[in-house]
């Protein structure tokens, strides 16, 4: 299910969640940092990613994003907060492992900056993103996974209102547990004077 997805940004009380481009992908890659603070329209603080980063991030290739970048990058966001001068900076990121699924399924993963690590952005970022998720067409669930162990990655998955689900086998590092939140599908309310129907028609 290779689904187009809207390029908006997703504003939360903090952040701003700007999509992940090709082109902001690109110029990563190329370590280009003017380049993607221009295209991100905010400063990119600490440690540069790299390569390396960006395959573990996104879950494919470079090649592979390149070949199919509405597949790899959808719903993939930026997080950028506003410090106290006034300045946008990128805090972190959302993404997603791809388009949905055929069976209407995406999983999040999500990563804050060392320097702004504590201060709720990975709850507020995801949370929003869960939400955004389960409101674009053919979405039926989003998933996560993470350690046990790894407390606080725990906690956001929580936050966001997803719920213990399954383990998958890591080739390394042991169980990984998932989590899921299902889109709530709205009731089908009977009219009336349909209802009204029924009764006469069954009671003939």
């Amino acid at each position: 299910m290779n689904q187009e997805c809207p390029m908006t940004v997703v504003r939360t009380a903090r952040l701003e969640l700007v999509p992940i481009t090709l082109s902001l992908v690109e110029a990563v890659m190329a370590d280009r940092c003017e380049d993607v603070e221009a295209i991100a329209g905010a400063r990119f603080p600490g440690k540069w990613p790299g390569r390396a980063l960006i395959e573990r991030a996104f879950s494919a290739s470079v090649e592979r994003i390149r070949a199919d970048p509405t597949l790899r990058l959808w719903g993939d966001r930026l997080m950028i907060a506003t410090g106290a001068g006034g300045e946008r900076i990128i805090v972190g990121s959302v993404v997603f492992h791809g388009a949905p699924d055929d069976d209407g399924v995406v999983e999040i993963a999500y990563g804050v900056e060392p320097s702004s690590q504590g201060l709720g952005y990975g709850v507020e970022a995801t949370c929003a993103m869960v939400e955004w998720a389960l409101e674009q067409p053919g979405v039926r669930a989003v998933t996560a996974s993470t350690f046990p162990w790894h407390t606080s990655s725990v906690k956001i998955i929580r936050h966001a209102g997803m719920v213990h689900c399954g383990w998958r086998e890591h080739d390394l590092l042991g169980d990984l547990e998932v989590f899921e939140r299902r889109r709530i599908e709205a009731p089908i309310f009977v009219g009336a004077s349909t209802r009204d129907a029924v009764v006469r028609a069954v009671s003939r």
